[in-house]
């Protein structure tokens, strides 16, 4: 019987969606966002630009892409072929901060493999989750390592949940928590077994 070469695993074909579906919302934000800046521009509305209802449909465009931008490296497609500069991950982490809860702080030199930053990102989510009133997070890269250490007033901690990164018995997660169960899939296929501690004032990430 020939081998079916037409197939895509399910986590590729999921990545894949998930690319697209960024991808797509992208480019109507940035629609919108051109769109302000035209209003602002424009002679025929005097006093706009100091308008806080355009501020606010400013921020929250700036926000919306922002994220998107983090979801679409966190949730698509990464090939091992791909590099990911130190520029471009400090502004995927300055976004986080500027619409987030998390001050976070890069600790790293060079380009990164694809994976690996679709690591971080995830990992990152999972310590969102973990830290909801906010907190700081250092993002140290010593190759071939990463370490994601957080710090915190207060956290809120679902055993069950963090059982994903650690082989344990895990619970089905909702859809808002579904990187914790993504991050397990991405560090079992990039060979990169997971470490992992948390308290009530921080923890971290390691792999």
């Amino acid at each position: 019987m020939a081998h079916d070469t037409t197939r895509i695993a399910p986590g590729d074909l999921a990545a894949l969606l998930g690319s697209r579906l960024c991808h797509d919302l992208v480019s109507p934000l940035g629609a919108i966002g051109n769109g302000v800046e035209l209003l602002e521009m424009s002679p025929d509305f005097p006093g706009l630009t100091r308008s806080p209802e355009l501020w606010l449909i400013s921020d929250a465009v700036i926000a919306a892409r922002a994220r998107i931008q983090a979801y679409r490296m966190a949730f698509g497609l990464a090939s091992d072929d791909q590099r990911i500069g130190r520029a471009e991950l400090a502004g995927l982490l300055d976004g986080i901060t500027a619409q987030g809860r998390l001050q976070i702080t890069l600790d790293g030199s060079g380009d990164f493999a694809r994976p690996e930053v679709r690591m971080v990102m995830l990992a990152l989510m999972c310590l969102e989750t973990a830290m909801p009133w906010g907190g700081r997070v250092i993002v140290l890269h010593d190759a071939p390592g990463w370490r994601l250490v957080a710090s915190c007033e207060r956290s809120r901690i679902d055993p069950c949940l963090w059982a994903w990164l650690g082989g344990g018995m895990a619970r089905r997660p909702a859809p808002s928590e579904v990187h914790f169960a993504l991050l397990a899939e991405a560090a079992l296929a990039q060979n990169r077994p997971l470490r992992h501690e948390f308290d009530q004032t921080g923890g971290e990430i390691a792999f």
